[in-house]
Formats: structure tokens, sequence, C-alpha cells
């Protein structure tokens, strides 16, 4: 058969995947766990994974694919049971005084889940990176050569109030030829035990072990800890959240970290800038969805522009509270509406309806705030001038640099990946949308004809 993966596949016995009484969750009775039990529970979830990765990383793309469908149609079919649970998560937030950025990313809508389908269906007509060859050749002993990507094997992901990303990284994961571990915290705990169940039962429709996905939210704030010290369980571990949780798992991980960074994104407006264009851009970059971290939150403004008045004042009308320098105030006036800005606002990621702006009176400047105050997320410049352009992406050292765009661009969706796991800010091994071939390495096939080095 094409598909099989293994003469011997083992069957799959459970494909619920929710904190019942299980052997993993001995408590499950409403008895607190020590900490001990907890790493024998976690270390038991990272062992099945590992036995998942092994089947996955040998089914082909076709099965793999099916299985993206599978979960697609098990989405739509299930809409409703996963809207009520997320309703349930969205009114605890509320309760308990979650900000409007968090309620936001916490919040699935039918249109939100249209999306995570069509994302499921965009990465199943994506290539399999699993097998692609990255480079080759002969050697002059005859040697013959072949870097290969394969999958990573185990992969984790601690995230919070994003069920999203339940979604989005468990079909990445899985169409690479990984298994995930998933920790998505208690704000959305309802979503996301309604999502991973439909996964695992998806996975095992088609025949693909129901362990390639996993939680280990019973295990709540210990079990991330000790997924965090996981090291010869777990291959590497992706955070996505705001930066306190990031630098946690940074700080704290035995287990290589992917860092996904905070988003202090960066516009700046030189003096060739379209009225029109800048207007279009800066609403887009940050009202379209102020809560997500490819939103704009700090606006440069080159003094020899003429563009600021019609900003601002489109901004203002948007609902978006202007935190701005002198010079932007005093070329306001009053008859728009703004606040004094400090440096902290300059070091804000707002996740808001909030945008800090300053005044510059050169390329060179803006590029010396950029380089202060950046996460290394995403920059941009709107010009009419080719030069300007290509200086300021030669000097600016960021994941994504984009010229005469919205910033709301530096997405794996948009950017053609299929999904993304995060925006990795960092240099080592992935940076900037993390798709299919981020959650792959490589490794070297060597073959000769008793070839021995001299």
């Amino acid at each position: 058969m094409t598909d099989a993966l293994t003469p011997d596949a083992p069957a799959i016995s459970d494909v619920s995947g929710t904190p019942g009484v299980t052997p993993e969750n001995p408590a499950a009775g409403g008895v607190p766990l020590s900490p001990e039990d907890v790493q024998t529970a976690v270390h038991a979830i990272a062992d099945r994974s590992r036995k998942a990765a092994r089947r996955m990383g040998q089914a082909n793309r076709a099965w793999k694919d099916r299985a993206l469908r599978a979960i697609g149609t098990a989405l739509v079919e299930n809409r409703k049971h996963v809207l009520e649970a997320n309703s349930k998560d969205v009114a605890v937030g509320r309760a308990n005084g979650t900000s409007a950025a968090l309620l936001d990313r916490l919040t699935l809508t039918p249109a939100r889940i249209d999306g995570l389908v069509a994302a499921l269906e965009n990465l199943a007509g994506l290539p399999d990176p699993v097998g692609n060859v990255v480079r080759g050749q002969t050697l002059p002993n005859g040697l013959r050569l072949r870097q290969v990507n394969v999958p990573m094997g185990v992969v984790a992901a601690i995230y919070e109030a994003r069920p999203n990303v339940t979604v989005d990284i468990a079909g990445l994961a899985l169409k690479s030829g990984n298994a995930v571990i998933l920790r998505g915290g208690s704000a959305a705990a309802n979503t996301n035990e309604a999502l991973v169940r439909i996964l695992r039962e998806a996975l095992d429709s088609v025949g693909l072990p129901a362990d390639a996905v996993q939680t280990v939210d019973q295990y709540g704030r210990e079990g991330a800890n000790v997924l965090m010290r996981a090291r010869g369980h777990v291959d590497v571990l992706i955070p996505r959240g705001g930066r306190e949780l990031i630098q946690t798992v940074v700080t704290n991980s035995a287990v290589p970290v992917i860092e996904t960074g905070e988003g202090n994104v960066h516009i700046f407006i030189d003096e060739s800038a379209n009225e029109e264009m800048a207007v279009e851009i800066l609403l887009n970059a940050k009202t379209q969805r102020p809560s997500v971290c490819n939103t704009v939150e700090t606006l440069l403004v080159h003094s020899g522009t003429t563009v600021l008045p019609a900003v601002a004042k489109a901004l203002r009308s948007a609902g978006v509270t202007l935190h701005v320098d002198e010079r932007i105030a005093a070329a306001l006036g009053k008859d728009i509406e703004t606040v004094p800005a400090d440096d902290e606002d300059w070091a804000t990621e707002y996740m808001d309806l909030d945008l800090a702006i300053a005044m510059v009176d050169s390329l060179d400047e803006a590029v010396n705030h950029i380089r202060t105050w950046t996460t290394g997320h995403t920059e941009a410049i709107l010009t009419n001038n080719l030069a300007n352009a290509e200086k300021f992406i030669a000097n600016v050292d960021s994941a994504a640099v984009i010229v005469n765009a919205s910033t709301r661009f530096t997405d794996g969706g948009e950017l053609g990946l299929g999904a993304e796991v995060g925006i990795s800010t960092q240099k080592l091994h992935a940076r900037g949308p993390m798709g299919l071939t981020e959650l792959t390495t490589t490794k070297w096939i060597v073959q000769g004809e008793g070839q021995i080095r001299a």
C-alpha cells in the first residue's frame, strides 16, 4: 500500500485528548498531584509523542494532507460546540477583567473558524518539506552527498489566550512530520480542550496516531514547567505570547527554544511619501486588528513631509489615541487631540488603539530611533524615493522590512506559508514567520562504494 506507515502500526486506543481519568492524570478525582507525579505524567506524554513522531515522519504527503482536510471538516462539523466552549472562556475572561486586546485574541468567531479551515486547506496544498534536498554534490572521491530536510520530532508550544494557535501549530507540525505537545493556558481551557479532541479524532479517522497532538493543560503551570525542563524528551519549544511569557520560557527552558518576539513595530513616513497611500496603510496597520504582533506601534514622520495632518486626522477618527512628542504636537496644533509621549511609549507594544508618533529630520535619525527601541519584528518605510527604500532595507535589522505596504503582511498565511507557528525575532535556525520548513531540521546522507578516508 502506498500509504502504509509501517506494516505493524499499532492501533490507537485513546483519542480523547482531554484531562479525564487517564493513566497520565492520576489526580482526575481531585487529589492534587505532586511535582514528581506531574513530571512522570508529562514525560509519559512526551514518550508517546516520540512514538507518534516516528510514524508521522514516515507518512507521505497524501496521508498528511488527508489528515489536514479531515481536521478542517471536523472543525466545520463541530463549529457550534467550539463556539460554545469559546464563549465560556470569553465570559470568564471578561469577568476577570481581561484586557480588550487579550479578549480579542481569545475570541473565536464563525469567520475566524473559517479562516482556520482555509489555512488547513492552504497547508494541504503546499509541498511537503520532508525529503527536500537542500544541497548535494558528488565529491572527487566518488562519495554522493545530500543534505535533506527531516522533521524536528517532538515540538512543544507554550502560549496563552490564543486558541487559533492550537490549530495553526498542530497543522504545521503534522504537515512537517512532527508530533506536537500543547500548553494553551487556563484562559482558553474550554476552547483548547474542544479543539484538541477534534484534532485527535480527525487524526484517528485517517489512520494517523492521535498522540501526534497532545496537551499538558490538565497539569497547569507545573505541567508547563516540566515541559520546559524536558530536555531529551522534547526537541524544540516555541513560546507564543507577551513579553513576560516569552522571557519566562527563554530564561527557564532547558529545551532548545525558538524565540518568538513581541512586536514593537515601526513605520517611517519619509518626505516623499504619498498622502493617500500613507493614510490607507496607517489605518490598516493600526486599526485592522490592534491586538496582534504585526500591528504598528510607533510612527516616525519626516519633518519635511506634508502628510502628517491627514494621517493623524484619519487615525483619530478611527479612535486611535496619539502619543506624540513635542514637535508632532506643535505641528498638529489644537485641532487634533493628542497626549504627550515619553520613553515608555517608544518601548511599548500597546496591542490596542494607541500609537506613539515622533518627528525626525532624516532617514538616518529614523533608523537610529528604530535601532534604539525595536524588538526586531517588523519595520516599514513609506516612500517614493528608491534610494531611501534601499538604504532603509540595508540599515534596518529586523525579521521583516517592508516598503510601501502594511506591516500586517508579516504573517505566515499572507506570505504564502499557509499558517505560522510564530514570528521568530532571533537569528538562529529561523527568523520571521515560521512555516513548514522552519519545523524541519536537516540530515546528511552520504552514499559511497567502499571509500575510506586517507
